[in-house]
């Protein structure tokens, strides 16, 4: 048994929309942008990750740039096996280690249907996972932020990932009711390229609009420490000749109004779920943000005013669910709720 228990490799794989983190041993040793290049002939990957992003939008006609997840879950399933596979590559070049058994925890969003489930099982057996096990984006978030998901108290945890925002409320290891809809980070980015498009007459490209999402991001268009103004260059729609503009937060506030109000909403939904004395216990402890959208500037400001619930800012909230993950590895006898 100690044999074989050295030749197993254990991770955790946060597989997710916008970026796929890999834990091993509670430290993280992948985290690259969910993205691949592949060579368009022969199907094999040309780049994976970082690399695979700087070639977004700067591709000629050999090499096609493909995101394997959309909204959380597997769109192209060749693509997705080999970036897993290549992220797998990844550990092994940095622990030189060589492991014919892998045991993997992979997180999945909490209203997934069985043929999505499948498409994740299958890809990570067929990346080397010998034994799979899924656990819930949002127990995972929960148990990455820290909370005692196994108390018979109710905590809710908000997930904005890139491709869903997962909402649910937690209490005795289980999942009591969630909402998952497919408003988060990747509509916030489409959101700023089109108003880019109709506001300024300037065409902008997925990773200038992310960077405009990093930099001005805002919720609320009055922030106590507002961030400088980020200047964009393109062309413009008419002339195609180059322009200059700079984009406050103010404006990026208002272009996302519409999607972070559906994320109220469905915040608001999940509430109205939740039975009477759950929503005491989240009154009194507050509600969890998690996920990359939890960096939107005065984001927690602007749901607090709109719920009059208080909302806390995980530590490190693009790491959470992949923390989670990692822990639930470590006690696969233990979590009951993991999906084998």
């Amino acid at each position: 048994m100690g044999l074989f228990s050295f030749l197993t490799q254990e991770i955790a794989i946060d597989l997710g929309t916008a970026n796929t983190i890999i834990i091993q041993n509670d430290k993280i040793v992948v985290d690259e942008p969910s993205i691949v290049a592949v060579d368009t002939h022969s199907g094999k990957p040309v780049a994976i990750g970082h690399k695979a992003r700087q070639m977004q939008g700067k591709t000629h006609q050999n090499i096609t740039v493909i995101r394997p997840m959309k909204d959380g879950v597997i769109a192209d399933f060749n693509a997705a096996e080999i970036m897993i596979r290549g992220m797998i590559k990844m550990i092994d070049k940095k622990s030189r280690m060589i492991s014919p058994s892998l045991k993997v925890v992979i997180c999945i969003p909490s209203g997934c249907t069985e043929v999505e489930l499948r498409a994740v099982r299958d890809s990570a057996e067929n990346a080397g996972g010998r034994e799979v096990y899924m656990i819930y984006e949002p127990m995972a978030a929960a148990i990455g932020i820290g909370l005692d998901v196994e108390a018979p108290e109710g905590n809710m945890v908000v997930d904005i990932g890139g491709g869903t925002t997962e909402i649910a409320v937690i209490a005795l290891g289980g999942i009591v009711c969630d909402k998952s809809i497919k408003t988060a980070g990747d509509n916030f980015t489409a959101d700023i390229q089109e108003y880019m498009r109709y506001q300024h007459n300037i065409k902008i490209g997925e990773r200038t609009a992310e960077e405009i999402k990093i930099n001005v991001g805002a919720a609320i268009p009055d922030l106590d420490d507002p961030p400088a103004d980020y200047i964009v260059r393109g062309p413009h729609q008419m002339s195609a000749l180059p322009i200059e503009i700079p984009v406050s937060y103010q404006e990026i506030a208002y272009c996302l109004d519409k999607s972070i109000a559906r994320i109220e909403a469905a915040i608001l939904a999940a509430l109205e779920q939740t039975p009477p004395e759950l929503y005491a216990d989240i009154y009194r402890r507050g509600i969890y943000l998690a996920g990359g959208g939890a960096l939107l500037r005065g984001l927690a400001k602007r749901l607090e005013a709109k719920h009059k619930i208080k909302f806390h800012i995980a530590e490190d909230p693009l790491h959470a669910v992949a923390r989670g993950t990692g822990i639930a590895l470590k006690n696969i006898d233990n979590f009951q709720f993991l999906i084998r």
